[in-house]
Protein backbone atom coordinates (compact mmCIF):
# COMPACT_ATOMS: atom_id res chain seq x y z
CA UNK A 1 0.00 0.00 0.00
CA UNK A 2 1.71 3.06 -0.98
CA UNK A 3 0.99 6.85 -0.44
CA UNK A 4 -1.38 6.90 -3.75
CA UNK A 5 -3.82 4.82 -1.66
CA UNK A 6 -4.06 6.05 1.24
CA UNK A 7 -5.29 9.82 -0.76
CA UNK A 8 -8.26 7.97 -1.09
CA UNK A 9 -11.20 8.00 1.33
CA UNK A 10 -11.94 5.25 3.52
CA UNK A 11 -15.18 3.75 2.15
CA UNK A 12 -17.81 2.34 4.48
CA UNK A 13 -19.31 -1.10 4.37
CA UNK A 14 -21.90 -0.97 1.95
CA UNK A 15 -21.55 -2.91 -0.95
CA UNK A 16 -24.81 -2.21 -4.02
CA UNK A 17 -27.51 -4.37 -4.11
CA UNK A 18 -26.93 -6.80 -7.50
CA UNK A 19 -29.04 -5.51 -10.87
CA UNK A 20 -30.47 -8.62 -10.54
CA UNK A 21 -32.63 -10.01 -7.33
CA UNK A 22 -33.53 -13.01 -6.31
CA UNK A 23 -37.10 -14.12 -6.69
CA UNK A 24 -39.30 -16.22 -4.89
CA UNK A 25 -38.82 -19.27 -6.94
CA UNK A 26 -35.03 -19.47 -6.79
CA UNK A 27 -34.87 -20.32 -3.31
CA UNK A 28 -35.48 -23.55 -3.87
CA UNK A 29 -33.96 -26.78 -3.02
CA UNK A 30 -31.50 -28.29 -2.43
CA UNK A 31 -29.12 -26.21 -0.75
CA UNK A 32 -25.50 -25.51 -0.54
CA UNK A 33 -23.25 -25.27 2.13
CA UNK A 34 -20.12 -22.85 1.05
CA UNK A 35 -16.72 -22.50 2.51
CA UNK A 36 -15.01 -19.75 1.40
CA UNK A 37 -11.46 -19.18 1.98
CA UNK A 38 -9.41 -15.94 1.24
CA UNK A 39 -6.44 -17.72 -0.23
CA UNK A 40 -2.97 -16.51 1.37
CA UNK A 41 -4.57 -15.07 4.67
CA UNK A 42 -2.34 -16.50 7.82
CA UNK A 43 -4.36 -17.11 10.23
CA UNK A 44 -7.31 -18.00 7.84
CA UNK A 45 -9.99 -15.44 6.88
CA UNK A 46 -12.59 -17.58 6.02
CA UNK A 47 -16.88 -18.10 6.01
CA UNK A 48 -19.33 -20.83 6.15
CA UNK A 49 -22.71 -19.96 4.72
CA UNK A 50 -25.78 -21.90 3.27
CA UNK A 51 -27.27 -20.99 -0.27
CA UNK A 52 -29.94 -21.82 -2.75
CA UNK A 53 -28.34 -24.29 -5.64
CA UNK A 54 -30.81 -22.28 -7.79
CA UNK A 55 -29.21 -18.85 -7.06
CA UNK A 56 -27.30 -16.76 -10.00
CA UNK A 57 -23.73 -16.15 -9.64
CA UNK A 58 -24.82 -11.98 -10.17
CA UNK A 59 -26.64 -13.19 -6.79
CA UNK A 60 -23.77 -15.14 -5.16
CA UNK A 61 -21.28 -12.40 -6.28
CA UNK A 62 -23.33 -9.81 -3.79
CA UNK A 63 -24.12 -12.65 -1.11
CA UNK A 64 -19.77 -12.96 -0.83
CA UNK A 65 -19.30 -9.37 -0.51
CA UNK A 66 -21.60 -9.21 2.29
CA UNK A 67 -20.52 -12.15 4.60
CA UNK A 68 -16.77 -11.19 3.81
CA UNK A 69 -17.28 -7.55 4.43
CA UNK A 70 -16.04 -5.56 1.10
CA UNK A 71 -17.90 -2.78 -0.32
CA UNK A 72 -17.88 -4.03 -3.96
CA UNK A 73 -15.96 -0.74 -4.90
CA UNK A 74 -14.32 -2.91 -7.66
CA UNK A 75 -14.24 -5.46 -10.75
CA UNK A 76 -14.86 -9.52 -9.79
CA UNK A 77 -14.81 -12.77 -11.78
CA UNK A 78 -15.92 -15.78 -10.78
CA UNK A 79 -13.53 -19.07 -12.43
CA UNK A 80 -14.52 -22.13 -12.89
CA UNK A 81 -11.72 -24.20 -14.44
CA UNK A 82 -11.06 -22.55 -17.50
CA UNK A 83 -14.54 -21.35 -17.85
CA UNK A 84 -14.81 -17.69 -16.46
CA UNK A 85 -18.39 -15.68 -15.38
CA UNK A 86 -18.65 -11.59 -14.88
CA UNK A 87 -21.14 -9.00 -15.51
CA UNK A 88 -20.79 -8.00 -18.72
CA UNK A 89 -21.01 -4.34 -17.81
CA UNK A 90 -17.71 -4.56 -17.17
CA UNK A 91 -16.65 -5.61 -20.28
CA UNK A 92 -14.41 -8.28 -19.78
CA UNK A 93 -15.49 -10.41 -22.82
CA UNK A 94 -13.65 -7.68 -25.23
CA UNK A 95 -10.25 -9.12 -23.99
CA UNK A 96 -11.56 -12.70 -23.36
CA UNK A 97 -14.84 -13.49 -26.05
CA UNK A 98 -15.17 -17.14 -23.64
CA UNK A 99 -16.22 -14.74 -20.25
CA UNK A 100 -19.83 -15.76 -20.02
CA UNK A 101 -22.43 -13.56 -18.37
CA UNK A 102 -22.85 -14.53 -14.53
CA UNK A 103 -26.84 -13.13 -14.62
CA UNK A 104 -27.11 -16.71 -16.75
CA UNK A 105 -25.48 -18.65 -14.76
CA UNK A 106 -26.57 -21.00 -11.98
CA UNK A 107 -24.59 -22.56 -8.71
CA UNK A 108 -25.92 -25.60 -9.54
CA UNK A 109 -25.02 -25.26 -13.31
CA UNK A 110 -21.46 -24.67 -12.57
CA UNK A 111 -20.59 -26.94 -9.34
CA UNK A 112 -22.93 -29.50 -9.60
CA UNK A 113 -20.95 -31.86 -6.87
CA UNK A 114 -20.07 -31.93 -3.76
CA UNK A 115 -16.37 -31.43 -3.29
CA UNK A 116 -16.38 -28.36 -6.23
CA UNK A 117 -14.57 -26.03 -6.10
CA UNK A 118 -14.30 -22.40 -7.72
CA UNK A 119 -12.06 -19.33 -7.76
CA UNK A 120 -13.96 -15.54 -7.17
CA UNK A 121 -11.48 -13.36 -7.46
CA UNK A 122 -12.43 -9.32 -6.24
CA UNK A 123 -10.34 -6.44 -7.24
CA UNK A 124 -7.83 -7.50 -10.41
CA UNK A 125 -5.81 -4.70 -8.81
CA UNK A 126 -4.94 -6.10 -4.96
CA UNK A 127 -5.83 -9.57 -6.23
CA UNK A 128 -8.34 -10.94 -3.23
CA UNK A 129 -8.86 -14.25 -4.33
CA UNK A 130 -11.12 -16.37 -2.75
CA UNK A 131 -11.56 -20.38 -3.22
CA UNK A 132 -15.04 -21.13 -2.51
CA UNK A 133 -15.88 -25.06 -1.37
CA UNK A 134 -19.29 -27.06 -2.28
CA UNK A 135 -18.86 -28.46 1.44
CA UNK A 136 -22.37 -30.19 1.30
CA UNK A 137 -25.26 -30.65 -0.89
CA UNK A 138 -28.74 -30.59 1.06
CA UNK A 139 -31.99 -32.07 -0.24
CA UNK A 140 -33.79 -30.21 1.97
CA UNK A 141 -33.67 -27.37 4.72
CA UNK A 142 -36.62 -26.91 7.14
CA UNK A 143 -37.73 -23.14 7.45
CA UNK A 144 -35.05 -22.11 5.30
CA UNK A 145 -36.41 -18.54 3.43
CA UNK A 146 -33.74 -16.18 3.19
CA UNK A 147 -31.54 -16.43 0.07
CA UNK A 148 -28.80 -16.63 1.94
CA UNK A 149 -27.46 -17.49 6.02
CA UNK A 150 -24.05 -16.81 7.18
CA UNK A 151 -22.81 -20.06 9.74
CA UNK A 152 -19.97 -19.48 10.48
CA UNK A 153 -16.49 -17.77 10.10
CA UNK A 154 -13.46 -16.16 11.56
CA UNK A 155 -11.35 -13.24 11.43
CA UNK A 156 -12.10 -9.78 9.83
CA UNK A 157 -12.12 -8.85 6.02
CA UNK A 158 -9.03 -6.94 4.94
CA UNK A 159 -9.70 -2.71 4.06
CA UNK A 160 -10.14 -2.35 0.94
CA UNK A 161 -7.62 -0.96 -1.09
CA UNK A 162 -5.13 -1.77 1.20
CA UNK A 163 -2.46 -3.66 -1.47
CA UNK A 164 -3.68 -7.42 -1.64
CA UNK A 165 -2.89 -10.28 0.65
CA UNK A 166 1.02 -8.55 1.67
CA UNK A 167 0.15 -5.22 1.99
CA UNK A 168 -2.74 -6.02 4.52
CA UNK A 169 0.39 -8.46 6.23
CA UNK A 170 2.11 -5.24 6.03
CA UNK A 171 -0.60 -2.94 7.13
CA UNK A 172 -1.30 -5.43 10.45
CA UNK A 173 2.49 -5.08 10.78
CA UNK A 174 2.25 -1.58 11.11
CA UNK A 175 -0.61 -0.84 13.46
CA UNK A 176 0.52 -3.29 15.95
CA UNK A 177 4.11 -1.57 16.16
CA UNK A 178 3.63 2.14 18.00
CA UNK A 179 7.20 2.80 16.50
CA UNK A 180 6.66 1.93 13.17
CA UNK A 181 7.13 4.69 10.88
CA UNK A 182 3.64 4.11 9.38
CA UNK A 183 1.86 3.30 12.41
CA UNK A 184 0.07 6.91 12.80
CA UNK A 185 -0.57 7.19 9.22
CA UNK A 186 -2.13 3.86 8.42
CA UNK A 187 -4.25 4.05 12.13
CA UNK A 188 -5.55 7.45 10.86
CA UNK A 189 -6.41 5.65 7.64
CA UNK A 190 -8.46 3.12 9.03
CA UNK A 191 -10.39 5.37 11.06
CA UNK A 192 -7.95 4.73 14.21
CA UNK A 193 -8.66 0.84 15.08
CA UNK A 194 -8.74 -2.13 13.44
CA UNK A 195 -9.68 -5.44 14.64
CA UNK A 196 -8.50 -8.29 12.57
CA UNK A 197 -9.61 -10.98 14.63
CA UNK A 198 -12.82 -9.10 15.06
CA UNK A 199 -16.08 -11.51 13.51
CA UNK A 200 -20.08 -11.62 14.10
CA UNK A 201 -22.00 -13.96 12.28
CA UNK A 202 -25.11 -11.93 13.70
CA UNK A 203 -24.29 -8.75 12.19
CA UNK A 204 -23.48 -10.77 8.89
CA UNK A 205 -26.53 -12.11 8.61
CA UNK A 206 -28.34 -8.43 9.52
CA UNK A 207 -26.54 -7.43 6.44
CA UNK A 208 -27.61 -10.17 4.22
CA UNK A 209 -30.81 -9.63 4.85
CA UNK A 210 -30.70 -6.47 2.21
CA UNK A 211 -30.36 -9.22 -0.43
CA UNK A 212 -33.98 -10.35 -1.70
Amino acid sequence: MDKADLARPRKERSARAPRHKATAAEITQPFYQLRILLMGSKPAIWRRLLVPGSVRLSVLHAIIQEVMGWTNSHLHEFKMGDTSYSDPEFGLQEDDPDVQDEFKARLSEVAPKEGASFLYEYDFGDGWRHNILVERILPSVPKQRKIAVCLAGARACPPEDCGGIYGYMDFLEAIRDPSHERHEELLDWIGGDFDPEAFDVNLVNECLKGIK
